[in-house]
């Protein structure tokens, strides 16, 4: 009787974490990918502030990006490159970032969803997740309508907002685990 009391505890446990996880995954997917640039409180694993890199010519891979097939996101110009083989950048393209950013490094794919809405009543799609810092989901959308409204100030929000055609390059390009370099 002991022995089913305790995998009658653990099935609970595990049920437990998995609604968990669930309600994690769900709160991702109506992360807003409104965006704009209003400061937040800078955090151990999160910035605010972005000191443009380059204005004359953004364009350029950032050096120290990494090598291979890669989508590299630069916080400080807020712009995205998806990187494929012989280190060719097949498109390069500006974002809207939420108001906080991700912790420079590499990360990669972690969820994809078609469509979804965002924390600002949009529906969006092309949602392409890449990190979880600190309970700030980070990944790239595009909203069904254009929209690119600024994200309330008073939130830790991590969705990077792309235009819809840009959204359809980034969803066709970075699959499940692609790698996600993240530079100042």
């Amino acid at each position: 009787m002991a022995r089913s009391s305790s995998g009658f505890v653990a099935g609970l446990t595990a049920a437990a974490i998995a609604v968990v996880g669930f309600l994690a995954y769900q709160a991702s997917a109506h992360v807003p990918d409104t965006l704009g640039k209003p400061q937040v409180k800078k955090s151990p694993s999160a910035t605010a502030s972005k000191p443009p890199q380059d204005k004359k010519n953004p364009a350029p891979l950032p050096a120290g990006s990494g090598a291979g097939e890669r989508v590299v996101y630069s916080t400080g110009d807020d712009r995205v490159w998806l990187v494929g083989t012989g280190n060719k950048v097949r498109r390069t393209f500006t974002v809207m970032p939420g108001t906080v950013d991700p912790v420079p490094g590499t990360y990669a794919v972690t969820s994809r969803d078609p469509a979804g809405t965002g924390s600002d009543g949009r529906t969006v799609e092309h949602i392409v997740r890449f990190a979880l810092i600190d309970g700030v989901v980070f990944g790239f959308s595009a909203a069904v309508d254009g929209s690119t409204p600024k994200p309330d100030a008073s939130k830790k929000l991590g969705g990077i907002r792309e235009s819809r055609a840009d959204g359809t390059a980034m969803w066709e390009f970075a699959t499940g685990g692609q790698k996600v370099v993240v530079v100042k």
